[in-house]
């Protein structure tokens, strides 16, 4: 297998994923325009994906463990690429969900095998560099997306925010049929009324939170809200029961893998709104165009890429447990910087905290994927992967709803929804109320990283770290990391 190409083909499916969330959001005023589509119904181009890859990515990290993950990871790129080119070519805005939900399927595909593909390539001791180098990936492809979504949709118009996935997809095809070969099988189940369960817990909980935000709280919403909840009891006791479960109980007897899967999932759904709040306070509350807006996160997201592979270097000298805590404290400090914004508040207090941000994610990433697939049964490295993804997928999904329905307490629900779209300014005093409601989002948002910070500092020192030096890896993975530690530095 060729280690280095095999590494280019995952940043490249870790980018294409980055870009497609970021471009999405700052175009959706123009879709909602361009296809005459109401603003709750809009909102569902960038959740149809979130939806579709959170309930899927542990689904398809399984498929890849039965029928070969470079088999599964190639369909992908190429149901990514065709779903694409649907978006692109939208007649309205429900083909264009209905061409998310596949495109999510693409993704899920995608997402759900890479850090498997990784752990299959590389050994443990160098796992933290390779996942820098994915980080560096997502991080470039935000930074990307972000920039791309507001040139593209300015002077080409918004379809081609979808089109640009088909020569990447394409090359991506051929270089992985050349240099992705399967290793490890394993004979193992679907989780199919566990999925169902899920996505129908997910999408009532989205549908509700949407119109609560888009509208006000009606009793239906209400209903949905409940219906969310009590389904949770039936998930669990449906999940205990399945041999093969996309939450699977039995990783968190684990302490380390558990832990790190579990400071996944509360980082996500943490931290990963506080852009989308960001871009409604820049539109909102100081004037600023989409792409306006977007310039001012770039350098933090330009600074993560840059440095992500060197703190993948220094995880695998270290340990996950040191870096990915330190990282989910970075954020922490960020979010810390945006408390102080104010209607007036000098914008380069912006750039600050995204720098500062972008730092974060750049040491949070590599070091806690790499203490995930480092505790992983080696035969299940695609479903350890796909539910940390379905996990992170769904804290995603949640960080979104939440700051959607938090910010927009501070002001008429309609006007909220109104500027996170980009169609309406806010001044005065209902520009102030609106800053606080976007304060209480970060605050939110900074208290579930507390409790990511916590699970990350307890979660143990892996004893293979401990040992390192001392004879703690295989002789046959010392020579493997011997072999392929200078083929990473080169990539």
């Amino acid at each position: 297998m060729n280690t280095r190409s095999a590494l280019l083909v995952v940043v490249l499916g870790t980018l294409m994923a980055a870009v497609d969330t970021t471009i999405v959001i700052l175009a959706l005023p123009t879709i909602a325009g361009s296809l005459h589509a109401d603003l709750a119904i809009t909102i569902w181009t960038l959740l149809a994906y979130l939806l579709v890859a959170a309930v899927l990515a542990t689904q398809m990290g399984r498929v890849g463990d039965i029928y070969g993950r470079s088999r599964i990871y190639i369909a992908g790129f190429i149901l990514f690429t065709v779903a694409s080119m649907m978006c692109g070519a939208s007649p309205n805005i429900y083909f264009l969900i209905g061409s998310r939900l596949i495109q999510g399927l693409g993704g899920a595909m995608l997402i759900g095998n890479a850090s498997a593909i990784v752990s299959d390539v590389f050994p443990r001791e160098v796992r933290g560099r390779a996942f820098g180098y994915t980080t560096l990936g997502w991080n470039s492809g935000a930074t990307l997306g972000i920039v791309l979504g507001g040139v593209l949709t300015t002077y080409l118009g918004w379809r081609y925010i979808f089109y640009i996935n088909g020569p990447i997809g394409l090359g991506a095809v051929i270089l992985g049929l050349k240099s992705i070969r399967d290793t490890n099988r394993v004979n193992t189940k679907l989780d199919v009324p566990g999925g169902l369960i899920l996505g129908v817990i997910l999408a009532v909980e989205a549908y509700a939170s949407t119109q609560i935000a888009a509208s006000g709280l009606a009793s239906l919403d209400e209903a949905l809200v409940a219906l969310g909840v009590i389904l949770i009891p039936l998930f669990i006791y449906v999940e205990r029961r399945h041999s093969s479960p996309i939450i699977d109980t039995r990783v968190f007897g684990q302490r380390i893998l558990a832990a790190s899967i579990g400071a996944s999932f509360l980082q996500s759904m943490g931290y990963l709104s506080v852009a989308f709040l960001l871009i409604m306070y820049l539109q909102g509350v100081r004037g600023l165009t989409p792409f306006q807006a977007s310039l001012l996160l770039v350098p933090g997201y330009v600074l993560s890429s840059f440095i992500a592979p060197y703190m993948g270097r220094l995880t695998d000298r270290h340990g996950a447990r040191i870096m990915a805590t330190l990282g989910i404290a970075l954020m922490m400090g960020a979010l810390g910087v945006y408390l102080t914004l104010g209607v007036s508040t000098p914008l380069t207090t912006v750039v600050l905290a995204s720098v500062i941000s972008g730092v974060g994610s750049a040491v949070f990433y590599p070091a806690n994927n790499t203490a995930i697939m480092g505790n992983s049964p080696p035969g299940y490295y695609g479903s350890v992967s796909g539910l940390a993804r379905t996990l992170g997928n769904v804290g995603t999904l949640l960080s979104y709803l939440i700051a959607i329905s938090v910010a927009s307490l501070s002001v008429s629900r309609r006007v909220a929804f109104e500027v996170f779209l980009g169609t309406q300014n806010l001044v005065g005093d209902v520009s102030a109320k609106f800053v606080a409601g976007i304060h209480t989002a970060f605050l939110a948002a900074m208290s579930i990283l507390v409790a990511a910070l916590i699970l990350s500092a307890l979660r143990g020192e892996e004893p293979r770290l401990k040992r390192r030096g001392q004879g703690s890896a295989s002789e046959a993975e010392s020579k493997e990391y011997r072999e392929k530690e200078d083929v990473v530095t080169q990539v």
